[in-house]
């Protein structure tokens, strides 16, 4: 089934204008629960109520507020909606950056990009970043949102990925870290053959979202009226020492590759 369009937009740089539609480039596969009663599975449904009264409150009579050292500020909707950014189309590339200058913190979500018309000048932009080696670097307004992003080829289309806003960022000199020490030569050596091992390329098909996949035979099979038997996993007994763990990998590694 052919992608559905999210939104458009028009990248712009310079003198240049590219229209552009924004797919999603993921997908939620949650199991989504609803809240049921237990005698007549009947959906509730949930009340806000006053913590100090028990009362129910109506949405007319709340209000959004925000703690802070002086107490309570309440803000009112129309004083939000005054906040919320200008509508615009405009996808505004504002510098362009080589490749892996952002590090994976900045990621966030990525959408597709596909030409709205003008086929022409959205492979040519493709072609641009591909031949200068670039990643270009925005920002727009979707939805009443602001949004920073990068402009990239990816698996043969442009692709804008959110990006994270530095005061989101946790920089690891937050982190206490103990020194550095330097590894035993055996250790080290272990450590490198279990590494040269191990290569090989990635699938993504190989790795799934295990619970949710038994979530679904779970309710599956209870659909089907079946009882189910669930086990808990079966625990790991962790080695006690660095040299303990190494020599078990590669012991796991070999039997495997024999087996």
């Amino acid at each position: 089934m052919a992608l559905r369009a999210l939104w458009k937009g028009i990248i712009t740089f310079g003198n240049m204008s590219v229209p552009v539609k924004l797919y999603a480039g993921l997908e939620d596969r949650t199991v989504h629960f609803r809240l049921l009663h237990r005698k007549d599975h009947q959906p509730v449904s949930q009340k806000m109520v006053s913590k100090e009264t028990g009362r129910e409150v109506s949405g007319q009579s709340m209000r959004k507020g925000v703690a802070t050292d002086r107490g309570i500020v309440m803000l009112d909707e129309q004083e939000l909606d005054e906040l919320e950014p200008a509508a615009s189309r405009k996808i505004s590339i504002e510098w362009f950056v080589p490749p892996g200058v952002l590090g994976p913190q900045w990621y966030d979500r990525p959408y597709y990009l596909g030409p709205d018309g003008n086929e022409a000048d959205y492979w040519n932009l493709y072609a641009a970043i591909g031949s200068k080696k670039v990643e270009g670097i925005g920002r727009w307004t979707m939805r009443g949102k602001e949004y920073i992003g990068v402009l990239r080829r990816e698996m043969g289309c442009l692709v804008l990925i959110t990006l994270r806003f530095a005061e989101q960022i946790i920089p690891p000199s937050r982190l206490n870290l103990p020194e550095f020490r330097n590894f035993e030569k055996e250790e080290m050596e272990m450590a490198r053959q279990l590494v040269g091992m191990m290569a090989g390329d990635f699938k993504a098909g190989d790795y799934r979202d295990e619970y949710r996949q038994q979530l679904l035979q779970l309710i599956e099979a209870k659909k089907k009226g079946k009882k189910v038997k669930i086990g808990k996993p079966a625990g790991r007994n962790e080695p006690e020492s660095l040299s303990g763990a190494l020599q078990a990998s590669l012991a796991a590694i070999r039997k495997k590759a024999h087996g």
